[in-house]
């Protein structure tokens, strides 16, 4: 057993991940019975995620904020400045795209219940009391701006008043929640392989056939940005070929996020990136939840991709004012979109909403979201949590540029290019 676990360490988890996905492929496939239990793998992997996150999310923040030094700088507005650069340059992507491509939809109602924000106020508002939510239930609630705000106010209350001791018992509590996650993490190949085997046995590819399309547009628009929008605004930030990095987060961020779907799931994964690429812990440890909650370039293109498709099938005439709206409109809902699977589709009929499209109009379009999401949803969360691990190492890159110490090689530490 020994044996078999140290020749795993020496394989690359990124190659076990491929082989747990052609293996769930090849049973999806050929032995349909032993889905519900091969599915078993990814509930689990997910869930475990899902479960210490939070927790790892609040304990890194506060240690941070306790362990930091004074006068330490975080450089966390260059990040959230480019969180918002890039969620409004993909929102335009989308609305370009929709424009030379023009969408219609086959709008039918659809059975599922559910509560869409009835407009940006009420999104502002609800984030807003998401800051001052109870501690406790923040943390149970999987409610990251609530985590992140107690976790620096606590912290910044310890900072002041721990003795020695209790910083060290919170830096070893650190280390052990890290530890934690990184045995998670090593589960990723089954967990993998029964998340593509569960999604490929449930829905296939026949319930897409019809919005193949749409499909195209969408996926068009995060390819666009990935490889062509946040290159271009890495290197105007840091004058360096953007390529390495940006195919270091896509394969060691964005395969991990295509298959949880979910953003806040994915924050262990970037986390772990992040300390690998060198970055700077008492920052990345702030701004990687915080961009799980509001760097959502995909879930702008989703919202102003599918509001424009609802506009053109019902006919109604859309000018460059209304969709510089619609791009800004998109830019606030995204970073409301709760970092979950489809979160951002319940945010469509606030864009909608300016296009004076009624609610149970929008909510047919929320259905067609549902229906695409298989494959729509997977990509759409690779961009969005990419994304933050892209951004957090660009401002950090930048900084190092601006004093000259940074060089081209330093951008994708070596092992990471070993293990592509």
């Amino acid at each position: 057993m020994n044996s078999m676990i140290r020749t795993l360490r020496k394989i690359p988890l990124i190659h076990q991940i491929a082989v747990g996905l052609i293996i769930g492929i090849l049973i999806a496939v050929f032995l349909p019975g032993a889905v519900p239990v091969v599915g078993i793998f990814g509930d689990l992997f997910v869930r475990a995620l899902k479960g210490v996150a939070p927790l790892l999310v609040f304990i890194l923040v506060m240690n941070a904020m306790v362990q930091r030094k004074e006068g330490g700088d975080t450089q966390m507005k260059p990040i959230i400045t480019l969180y918002v650069i890039g969620t409004f340059a993909a929102s335009i992507v989308g609305v370009v795209l929709s424009f030379l491509f023009p969408q219609t939809l086959m709008l039918q109602l659809g059975n599922a219940k559910v509560n869409p924000p009835s407009g940006i106020a009420e999104v502002v508002h609800n984030l807003v009391l998401n800051i001052v939510d109870n501690p406790l239930n923040a943390i149970l609630n999987a409610n990251y701006i609530g985590i992140l705000a107690w976790a620096v106010i606590i912290g910044l209350a310890l900072h002041k008043a721990a003795s020695p001791e209790t910083k060290h018992v919170l830096e070893d509590l650190s280390a052990g929640i890290t530890k934690v996650v990184t045995w998670v993490i090593h589960f990723a190949p089954l967990g993998i392989m029964g998340l593509v085997t569960q999604s490929i046995s449930a829905s296939g590819l026949s319930a897409l056939i019809s919005y193949f399309s749409l499909l195209g547009v969408l996926l068009g628009s995060y390819f666009l940005v990935a490889l062509v929008m946040n290159p271009i605004i890495v290197y105007l930030n840091v004058r360096k070929n953007p390529y390495p990095l940006v195919w270091a987060t896509i394969r060691e961020s964005g395969i991990y996020a295509f298959f949880t779907r979910s953003s806040a799931a994915n924050i262990p994964v970037n986390l772990t990136l992040c300390k690998r690429l060198g970055l700077n812990p008492d920052t990345y440890t702030i701004s990687i939840p915080l961009g799980a909650t509001i760097n959502m370039a995909g879930a702008s293109i989703t919202i102003s991709v599918l509001s424009l498709a609802a506009a053109h099938t019902l006919g109604v005439a859309v000018d460059l004012p209304t969709a510089l709206l619609l791009c800004i409109v998109s830019t606030v809902g995204a970073c409301g979109a709760s970092g979950v699977a489809g979160g951002s589709l319940l945010l469509i009929p606030v864009a909608c909403a300016s296009f004076g499209i009624s609610n149970d109009i929008a909510m047919q379009v929320v259905g067609v979201g549902f229906i695409i999401s298989i494959i729509e949803d997977a990509c759409e969360t690779a961009l969005n949590s990419s994304s933050d691990v892209l951004f957090t190492a660009t401002a950090e890159y930048a900084r190092r540029a601006r004093l000259g110490t940074l060089k081209a090689e330093d951008m994708v530490p070596k092992e990471l290019e070993e293990d592509e």
